[in-house]
């Protein structure tokens, strides 16, 4: 997991990084799911001498473009990593203005999300957001709920191993009420009791900023995920940038743990069942 070298990005016309994708593309090794870290927010708007708040709401232009242009190149599944729940260690007026952006990213952009088709999911914790937030959260999944051209996964109030907690306390629970043999306990039914049930792990994890850490973030559907590591700071990311992760990922062979013959990029791993008695909506 090596950062790719810092280098001045010369401006790419919306043509020619489509025209770079369909390559790709055409090669049987474009990505089904895409996460991102979005990370270096606070410390970009340091740089600059601004508070950090300045930079989290800079990276809120990010979200829009990489949404937009995830939607335009045909992707299945974006998930962004938004709030984790160690974030509420964070001075309170730095996550009291967290909450406010979210609150007002959503109340801007749903209209637009849910004309261009974006079905909204939630992974994490909702009920542990302030209410307002929570509000407008739930609301932006029952509107976008049945649309079907791309699915926008946000990590609010979200860790991986409280995920893995969960799941393991749910499989507890029927157990002990004698629904389940912990010998039928498997990898396949492990993962249709996660939030992620029934969507396809991550092909690619990017982590913009440079760090090289995975910061407690899907930790048991990025097993098999390639990383792709960029020095630029999550308010800086573009298009370009992402299509530059895409072409990095579709170079890599994946080997899925074993030594044989590796397999195209674009080999996904298999979805996760559906949920038992949720159906394949995370909320």
């Amino acid at each position: 997991m090596e950062p790719r070298e810092a280098g001045t990005v010369e401006p790419v016309t919306q043509a020619a990084l489509l025209e770079r994708v369909e390559r790709v593309r055409r090669q049987g090794r474009f990505p089904r799911h895409i996460a991102i870290i979005m990370d270096g927010n606070g410390r970009w708007a340091q740089r600059r001498g601004w508070p950090r708040v300045a930079g989290h709401r800079a990276g809120v232009r990010s979200v829009r473009e990489i949404v937009r242009f995830a939607g335009d190149i045909g992707l299945e599944v974006l998930t962004l990593y938004a709030f984790s729940t160690e974030n509420w260690r964070r001075p309170p007026a730095e996550v009291n203005a967290l909450m406010q952006l979210l609150v007002e990213h959503i109340r801007t952009d749903l209209d637009e999300l849910h004309r261009n088709g974006v079905q909204i999911r939630v992974i994490g914790d909702p009920d542990g957001l302030p209410p307002v937030a929570r509000r407008e959260v739930l609301r932006a999944v029952a509107t976008t709920r049945d649309n079907s051209r791309m699915i926008l996964v946000l990590a609010l109030n979200y860790g991986g191993r409280w995920e893995i907690a969960a799941a393991a306390r749910a499989l507890a629970r029927k157990a002990a009420r004698g629904e389940l043999d912990p010998e039928r306990i498997d990898e396949a039914l492990f993962a249709a009791h996660l939030q992620t049930a029934g969507l396809p792990d991550p092909d690619l994890l990017i982590r913009p900023s440079g760090e090289l850490r995975v910061s407690n973030f899907l930790l048991w559907q990025i097993a098999y995920s390639e990383i792709w590591v960029t020095p630029v700071p999550w308010p800086e990311f573009r298009p370009q940038h992402l299509v530059e992760a895409i072409e990095g990922y579709a170079r890599r062979e994946r080997r899925f743990g074993g030594l044989g013959d590796a397999v195209p990029a674009g080999t996904a791993a298999p979805a996760s069942p559906a949920a038992p008695g949720r159906g394949d909506q995370p909320c």
